[in-house]
């Protein structure tokens, strides 16, 4: 079994992701609201604080969301799911797509197996 992580950059996808995802056999994912370092980050160093602090509440609401994207799969299924997430999103090696790796995973409880 693997754990395939998906960060999806852009939010509006993540609905047609999951639907081709359900398609390509993937049975159950979780899906985690996520903001990226880059956005958490960005400042500048010449804010007062009192501003500073301001524009970071409203900057809060209209930051870039992302979604976090979390399968336990069987192996021989990582490809088609990757295969899936390209379909909606595109090419993952193109900037601000998003990013996907898996993780060996040695014990699972709970899961029901798709067959």
């Amino acid at each position: 079994m693997e754990l395939l992580v998906f960060v999806l950059n852009h939010h509006e996808k993540l609905d047609a992701v999951l639907t081709e995802l359900e398609h390509a056999g993937v049975a159950g994912a979780t899906v985690i609201d996520s903001t990226g370092m880059a956005k958490v980050l960005h400042h500048d160093e010449e804010d007062v604080l009192f501003f500073g602090a301001i524009r970071g509440i409203l900057n809060s609401a209209t930051r870039a969301k992302s979604n976090t994207i979390l399968m336990v799969i069987e192996k021989d299924q990582v490809q088609p799911a990757v295969d899936a997430i390209e379909r909606v999103v595109g090419d993952l090696n193109h900037q601000n797509v998003g990013v996907v790796f898996t993780i060996p995973v040695e014990y699972t409880k709970g899961i029901r197996r798709h067959e």
